[in-house]
């Protein structure tokens, strides 16, 4: 008998799951969202550790885009397996349950809304407190020069480009939600190609700023790159993968 589940089997379970984050307790959404927002952050840590000091070392940087992309991957793995809220995902699950009835529109809102401030917090404490105050990115000057190249480079892209960015990062994200839901689980694509990701921008910006980059505030995080990320993540995983996939092998 094959563990694979077919598109159908997976639609379906992406809508009982979506039902049991509607009627979840809000204290457990808000811890397991601190969790996410944690996991994400361990990964894009381990990214800007494993990535430091490439590109100055002479090596093309399509190869420090993939190492970096290679190990991120780490935090969305646990968020899957070990189970917790992450934002990106749940505008996926909570759109097809809203679509299918298995999830109102007020319990799409709550766990949105919680999730990402959650996530925040989660992301926010792993940059911090473990990366900038536990001196893991300020002990290796390479590792410190990276974590401000990638904030400041995240903080200075104009409104439509973090959008669209983010639509191609979500699509990719949900994609692999969706196939972990069934058997596989691919997800270094969106790192590597230079999509963003609201949740892994909540811990690669704040700290950048923490380490002293020019121009990066919280007006800039939030401005310039969180609104706009969040936004086409929305679209990248409710539109191009709940919507489509609702309507493929869900809708009656």
């Amino acid at each position: 008998m094959s563990s694979f589940k077919s598109p159908v089997e997976t639609a379906k379970a992406i809508s009982a799951t979506a039902g049991a984050k509607n009627s979840a307790k809000i204290i457990n959404v808000i811890l397991l969202s601190f969790l996410a927002g944690a996991y994400i952050a361990f990964g894009g840590l381990l990214a800007e550790v494993a990535n430091a000091g490439m590109v100055a070392a002479g090596l093309p940087i399509g190869l420090s885009k993939f190492v970096f992309g290679a190990v991120f991957p780490v935090g969305l793995i646990i968020v899957v397996i070990a189970g917790s809220e992450l934002f990106t995902g749940n505008v996926m699950f909570m759109t097809i349950g809203v679509l299918d009835g298995s999830a109102s529109v007020g319990g799409l809102a709550k766990n949105w809304v919680i999730s990402w401030l959650f996530n925040f917090v989660g992301a926010l404490f792993v940059a911090y407190v473990l990366a900038f105050m536990g001196g893991i990115i300020t002990s290796d000057p390479a590792i410190q020069a990276g974590a401000i190249k990638v904030a400041t480079g995240k903080v200075g892209m104009s409104f439509d480009v973090a959008f669209i960015k983010a639509i191609g990062c979500n699509w990719l994200v949900c994609l692999a939600v969706w196939l972990a839901n069934a058997a596989g689980f691919p997800i270094m694509a969106f790192v590597t190609i230079g999509f963003e990701h609201s949740v892994a921008n909540m811990f690669f910006i704040p700290l950048g700023m923490f380490l002293g980059a020019e121009g990066v505030n919280w007006s800039t995080i939030i401005i310039n790159n969180l609104i706009p990320v969040t936004l086409g993540n929305i679209v990248g995983g409710a539109i191009f993968v709940a919507c489509i996939y609702w309507f493929t092998f869900l809708k009656e």
